[in-house]
């Protein structure tokens, strides 16, 4: 018998082995029967490894692990400084891995930010451009791919594209979710399973997170696997889980200071933006008033429904850690969209303002990337199918308009990130007219926001020393060349990605359209627009 450092030393050369014959062969059914046997043979050697080596360190594709969640701001953590949330397992992934300072969404809209997640594509390439379309069957997924190179893929929660069904869409091996977008309590609700429809027995969060920790707990290391966990908090309404409800009903609470309904805080803003504020989305008619809830109420059981998302991270990195698979898989949580608290007026996203469009992103894969660590690069939600390919060692599609952030995980500050600025954009919804079709390109220091479709203001903004976007540039002189500029990269970057037609979805009612005869009256036009009489 040979000694540990000479099995140790064969094992390397072994792996580097199998490594090259993976990435040279792994498209094929060849390749697939060619990769079993070498994992075997190295699970093999691996059982003279000293106690608490983890036989998942193979040079090869890593596990993968994505949590979505729902409506989840990028700042309602204990890390990002929150003044009373506790999120301890939410942290030690941003301590333990990357933390993301500048990710965002590409449209801040639940269904067409996952198919954005998925395809890699904005919502002008891959069409989902509501919550009632369905993801094309001809655009290529990361899950399909991953499947197609001989992962185990696992769907588990929410899926909401085309939400009258629940059956499951093309990719998964196990499917665990719910038509629309389901609801918190158990009670009378199903899980389609597999095909079967069974019933729920939990709230929510920790019912997905059951299903996730059953499937996670029969993975081994002989294929690689990933788990897709969608889940359906923090979406509103608001209802937290029987454990959690009230537990922040005396915190302090400060609503923010653009949410007062001043003659400051409307100076420069557009007129629609003046008039969401006694809307479905808005802070004086939030709901209509379905959630029978304050402003203030509805946040304090949103920061509550935070905590069971908070126990499921913890859960599930609890179960890699036993199952000796934490350093070889791929951790990445983040969220379909922020979340406005009383910003300007409004509630819940679409818009273009930073609360809405900027998300949470962490990512944790101990064996490649060093803890505690920052990266300041604009990153979309786009970027996380062509990352997930690239870890896999397979090809990006050409199809796909977002980065793959290997380089990034790698050095958080490489040149080699080529993003410098984000588009953005929105298409106005029958159901919900507050909110008109938007246009934004972000850079690192400044915003122009765009409407499509209406008469009124657009905006710039310096981000850098105005991040709560007060001061309107839009007609600034110093700033028109800026502007100009900006508009033509904005329109630039729609053309070279087949943007500049718009998918239109089917009007189906009125919409929810209702303002309150106690709320405000409708806006002014700005005096930017106002020509002086003659007179």
């Amino acid at each position: 018998m040979s000694s540990a450092g000479g099995q140790q030393k064969d094992r390397e050369i072994a792996i580097d082995a199998t490594d090259r014959i993976i990435k040279s062969s792994l498209q094929t059914r060849k390749g697939l029967i060619m990769k079993h046997l070498l994992i075997y043979l190295l699970s093999i050697g691996s059982a003279c490894l000293p106690p608490g080596s983890e036989a998942s360190e193979v040079d090869g594709p890593p596990n993968i692990v994505f949590v979505l969640i729902d409506d989840l701001r990028h700042d309602t953590f204990g890390h990002m400084g929150h003044p009373f949330i506790e999120t301890p397992h939410i942290d030690q992934l941003a301590q333990e891995g990357m933390r993301f300072t500048n990710a965002f969404v590409t449209t801040s809209l639940c269904s067409p930010a996952r198919a954005s997640f998925l395809s890699g594509r904005y919502m002008h390439h891959h069409k989902v451009v509501d919550n009632s379309s369905l993801l094309e069957k001809d655009i290529p997924t990361f899950p399909q791919m991953l499947q197609q190179a001989d992962y185990r893929t696992a769907f588990i929660g929410k899926w909401h594209m085309g939400g009258s069904s629940d059956a499951a869409r093309p990719g998964f091996d196990h499917w665990v979710s719910f038509r629309g977008q389901g609801t918190y309590k158990p009670e009378g609700q199903y899980l389609n399973i597999n095909g079967a429809q069974v019933p729920r027995t939990k709230y929510m969060t920790d019912e997905l997170t059951d299903h996730a920790i059953q499937w996670l707990s029969k993975q081994s290391t002989d294929r690689p696997f990933m788990l897709y966990l969608s889940h359906k908090g923090v979406h509103g309404l608001y209802d937290p889980a029987p454990r959690h409800r009230d537990q922040y009903r005396t915190a302090s609470y400060s609503p923010p200071a653009t949410m007062a309904d001043t003659r400051e805080n409307k100076a420069g803003k557009p007129m629609w933006v003046q008039d969401q504020r006694n809307s479905w989305h808005g802070v004086e008619f939030s709901y209509h008033g379905k959630a029978k809830q304050s402003v203030e109420q509805m946040y304090r059981h949103y920061c509550e429904m935070i905590l069971s998302i908070d126990d499921s991270v913890g859960r599930l990195m609890k179960m890699l850690a036993a199952k000796g698979l934490s350093r070889q898989t791929l951790v990445l949580f983040t969220s379909d969209g922020g979340h406005l608290w009383g910003e300007h007026g409004l509630i819940d996203k679409r818009c273009a303002y930073e609360e809405s469009i900027r998300i949470p992103l962490l990512a944790h894969w101990p064996s490649h990337i060093k803890s505690n660590t920052q990266c300041d690069a604009l990153a979309a939600n786009i970027d996380i199918a062509p990352t997930l390919l690239d870890v896999a060692n397979l090809d990006i599609p050409a199809g796909m308009d977002g980065h793959s952030l290997v380089s990034l995980l790698e050095n958080a500050n490489s040149s080699d990130w080529p993003r410098n600025s984000l588009l953005y954009e929105y298409y106005w919804e029958p159901a919900f007219p507050q909110t008109p079709t938007t246009f934004a390109l972000r850079d690192q220091q400044y915003k122009l926001i765009q409407y499509h479709g209406l008469w009124d203001t657009d905006e710039l903004y310096n981000i850098k020393v105005d991040p709560a976007e007060t001061e309107n540039l839009i007609e600034s002189p110093k700033h028109k060349q800026r502007v100009t500029k900006m508009r033509q990269h904005l329109h630039r970057r729609l053309e070279q990605t087949h943007g500049l037609m718009i998918p239109l979805g089917i009007k189906r009612n009125h919409g929810s359209n209702r303002r309150s005869a106690n709320g405000s009256q409708r806006a002014e036009f700005p005096s930017d627009l106002i020509t002086p009489s003659a007179n």
